[in-house]
């Protein structure tokens, strides 16, 4: 495992209460769009990678009902003991601490992933990796950030660590293939080379109202929250109150959190 997914991992490993708490802001929103664009029925066997704490594979094993499975899988073991806890009504979601790109069941209805893909290694294999383990003419969904989603978040968020921690700014992201597919028209193409048929990508628009308490979650509730990871708490503190100074400075009082759904029909 790389540095970067390590520090990925130990990002969500903190921030699984909060990511929960920022869920009916951001992630279930999300989360129930991604399940719609997936067309989920009852009795439906789903595969939902990088599952977080559920809001894509809750909603979905609603729709699976008590004759369907839903195979929840996340690195994080805290998200998944999160999931865990929330999902304990629902006996058809089984929650595993995995690997998704390893995972060998196969056979689905469904694969689906909401905002994860990005986050492997190899981007392109690991979501071939998952749509072959759906079965040939089941449904794959994947979703995304469009491009220039969350941004001003990170940036505001970065000028703040620098400015607490005497430090520079942290660089920029190497660029990758998410940058390259996160329009709807390349990551249209994109998915139509992945073995899959009629490929359709809906843009799922998305602001959300940057009040103190959601401008923070959106930190400490997401990926975001590894920036903090070596910050000591009053320090955390101080990055705080200069992130929230910043936004206010800028006039910034929404956050846009457009996604792309992009689902198709396994060949």
């Amino acid at each position: 495992m790389s540095s970067r997914e390590v520090g990925t991992r130990r990002a969500f490993d903190a921030a699984a209460a909060d990511f929960t708490a920022l869920g009916r802001h951001l992630w279930e929103p999300i989360g129930a769009a991604t399940v719609a664009a997936a067309g989920i029925g009852e009795g439906d066997r789903v595969l939902d990678a990088c599952c977080g704490t559920g809001a894509s594979a809750i909603p979905a094993a609603r729709a699976a009902g008590a004759g369907g499975v839903v195979d929840a899988i996340d690195l994080s073991g805290p998200m998944i003991g999160e999931l865990r806890r929330r999902s304990a009504d629902l006996p058809q979601l089984r929650a595993h601490e995995a690997d998704a790109t390893a995972w060998d069941t196969g056979g689905y209805d469904v694969v689906q992933s909401a905002l994860g893909i990005f986050f492997f290694p190899d981007m392109t294999d690991g979501t071939e990796r998952l749509i072959s383990r759906a079965r040939s003419g089941g449904r794959a969904v994947f979703t995304i950030w469009r491009g220039g989603s969350m941004v001003a978040a990170g940036r505001h968020l970065g000028r703040a660590v620098a400015a607490v921690t005497e430090s520079a700014p942290p660089p920029e992201r190497e660029p990758s293939l998410i940058d390259r597919v996160n329009q709807a028209d390349t990551y249209t193409a994109w998915l139509s080379g992945r073995n899959l048929s009629d490929v359709d990508v809906v843009v799922n628009e998305l602001r959300l109202t940057m009040t103190p308490e959601v401008a923070w979650l959106v930190v400490i509730g997401s990926g975001f929250r590894g920036l903090l990871a070596d910050l000591e708490p009053g320090a955390v503190e101080q990055v705080r109150e200069r992130y929230l100074d910043s936004l206010r400075a800028e006039g910034v009082t929404e956050l846009d959190a457009t996604t792309l759904i992009g689902s198709g029909t396994v060949r």
